[in-house]
């Protein structure tokens, strides 16, 4: 018998079961694929359903389709029929490439139109012949319904179709490969990246495929795990079994990270590049983190190592260094880290800076914050500075004066969280009178210069200024000397007292200057301990070398620019810029640890 005889034996035993309603109540399973799709014969009135499309006109059924679910799933089922009886297609693949093909399956319609005769009303057969006659005479690249099938579309598969092949049975590598895929777990819809990425694997010779996923095993994987990996990561498929990986995972294993960890995490979405999660772990590693450490961080936050392959991670990395933090601090980052997203911190962190930008808040002040406050801003999504200030009834300059004193208030400035205004003339009172009393009892007399200097330059309540006022006696100075210092240069009470404690003792100590040369010159409290020091010890060794006067003012070498004081004094002696680089580079990198 002919095929086109077969087909219409086909045809006509599909309408058996209709005219048969007492066999058709007992048919098989069987007898319905045989039949054709079992939804053909459940809607065949198609006048008056639940599309309200009647075909008694006929017309295009690219467009009948776009308004009628029935028409479109009987032109699926004799999509699926021409697959599996005409192609003889496995079953789930025939129903993978009629279903899961919307661009072919539209393109395809919109080439059938379809007539119906007469008065009857057998619609659904007319949809189903109409799809079936124009296969008949038309056959389609099966190529394209089946790489749209596997997850590629139309403009990622054009470049794969082979010029001289329609059918699939011809290109039997292809089948070969993608069938030892299909049995060995990755969903067939995951096969399509697979392809774009690792085209080669389709070529490989009978066998190969199933030795190289194999070879997966024999590393200790379990079969379901090595289809994720491959999944998410096909070019491993390529050559041997890549040595990068299998160094990963021994480094996994080290650190406590277990295959089944892998599994639970892995995302078939994503792709993963192997190297790079392994340069993270050796950077964290050189960060300080020990391998229980480093399996603790990951087992509690897998995105730090998954999310983009850990350069998310990365960059959160570049830009905790660029605002300033030591490695000391990035290490807190990263041991104290939020239950958020990688990508989310770096986010919020991003934000946070570019909140303290527009609040017009120092460079200076920013870093520190940024270096201190890292975990803090990272976690906190703030609102933006105009709804903040209109929130708390303030402008930039008094956000910027309540972020300084306290950073935590971020915290409370998160969205979702309700702000109330400020009850500023209350606060503003409260402070200014406890900063009243504080000058006052050191004898700074009200509505003089030197009090409302003071009064304005000095941050923070009154009790954290005395504080720091008793630092500066314990240290040796008098009452009355530091009350003299404060006059001159009142800024000094800016700093916390352990800051104090520790530039005055390098200030003694280290350079071996006296309390007497800081009393006559206390601004120089106010300046950074690394420049205190490269001023200092530069001016220490051009007077060792006899480049610049012995007895030269504090204050002249401290307050002056980079580049004025290179020109005035570094410059004056031939050796002196050389060391000058050096001296900072030593200093610097002291700074860092």
């Amino acid at each position: 018998m002919s095929r086109l005889q077969k087909l219409r034996t086909l045809n006509s035993l599909k309408w058996v079961p209709l005219l048969c309603p007492e066999r058709n109540s007992t048919s098989s399973k069987s007898n319905l694929y045989l039949s054709g799709s079992h939804h053909l014969l459940q809607h065949l009135r198609f006048c008056g359903t639940e599309s309200g499309v009647c075909l008694k006109n006929g017309g295009n059924l690219g467009e009948l389709a776009k308004k009628s679910r029935v028409v479109k799933r009987e032109a699926q089922a004799a999509l699926l029929e021409y697959f599996h009886f005409t192609r003889s297609f496995q079953i789930m693949d025939a129903e993978n490439m009629s279903k899961n093909t919307p661009d072919f399956f539209d393109r395809l319609l919109r080439r059938v139109d379809i007539r119906v005769g007469g008065g009857g009303g057998g619609g659904g057969a007319e949809v189903g012949k109409s799809v079936s006659r124009f296969l008949r005479y038309h056959p389609v690249n099966e190529f394209e319904p089946f790489f749209e099938s596997i997850g590629l579309s139309p403009s990622e598969y054009s470049s794969f179709l082979p010029r001289n092949l329609m059918f699939l049975n011809d290109d039997h590598l292809l089948l070969e490969n993608y069938y030892v895929l299909c049995n060995y777990g990755v969903a067939r819809n995951r096969i399509g990246k697979i392809y774009k990425e690792a085209r080669a694997v389709f070529g490989y010779d009978y066998g190969v495929l199933k030795s190289k996923l194999q070879s997966f095993q024999d590393l200790g994987l379990k079969q379901s795990l090595v289809a994720k990996v491959i999944a998410s990561s096909p070019r491993l498929l390529w050559g041997d079994v890549d040595k990068e990986f299998v160094i990963v995972l021994e480094k996994f294993k080290k650190i406590g990270i277990t295959y089944d960890w892998l599994e639970e995490h892995i995302s078939i979405e994503d792709s993963y590049d192997w190297k790079c999660m392994l340069e993270l772990v050796f950077l964290l590693s050189d960060l300080g983190l020990s391998d229980e450490q480093l399996g603790e961080l990951f087992a509690q936050h897998p995105p730090l190592l998954l999310e983009s392959s850990g350069r998310v991670t990365f960059c959160l990395f570049g830009l905790l260094l660029k605002f300033g933090s030591k490695i000391s601090d990035v290490q807190t980052v990263f041991l104290q880290f939020p239950p958020i997203s990688v990508l989310k911190f770096t986010e919020n962190l991003c934000n946070c800076y570019n909140f303290l930008v527009e609040i017009n808040m120092p460079v200076e002040e920013i870093g520190k914050i940024v270096g201190s406050h890292s975990s803090l801003l990272g976690s906190c999504e703030l609102k933006s500075v105009k709804s903040l200030m209109s929130a708390l009834n303030c402008g930039k300059n008094r956000l910027c004066q309540m972020v300084k004193e306290d950073p935590c208030l971020l915290k409370k400035w998160a969205l979702g969280k309700r702000v109330d205004p400020l009850q500023e003339q209350k606060r503003v009172l409260k402070v200014r009178m406890m900063k009243t009393e504080f000058f006052s009892s050191l004898g700074f007399e009200e509505k003089t210069n030197d009090f409302e200097k003071a009064l304005k330059i000095c941050r923070g309540k009154g009790v954290e200024l005395k504080e720091r006022f008793d630092c500066l006696v314990n240290i040796g100075f008098s009452r009355e000397e530091v009350v003299e210092m404060l006059k001159a240069s009142p800024q000094i009470l800016n700093q916390s007292s352990d800051v104090i404690e520790k530039k005055v003792g390098f200030f003694v100590r280290d350079l071996g200057y006296t309390l007497s040369d800081l009393r006559v010159h206390p601004k120089i409290i106010s300046y950074t301990i690394p420049r205190l020091k490269l001023r200092l010890l530069m001016y220490k060794w051009l007077k060792e070398e006899g480049a610049v006067h012995p007895k030269l003012a504090l204050s002249t070498l401290l307050s002056s620019s980079d580049d004025k004081f290179v020109t005035r004094y570094v410059n004056s002696h031939t050796e002196g810029p050389e060391f000058w680089e050096r001296l900072k580079k030593e200093i610097n990198s002291d700074e860092n640890i």
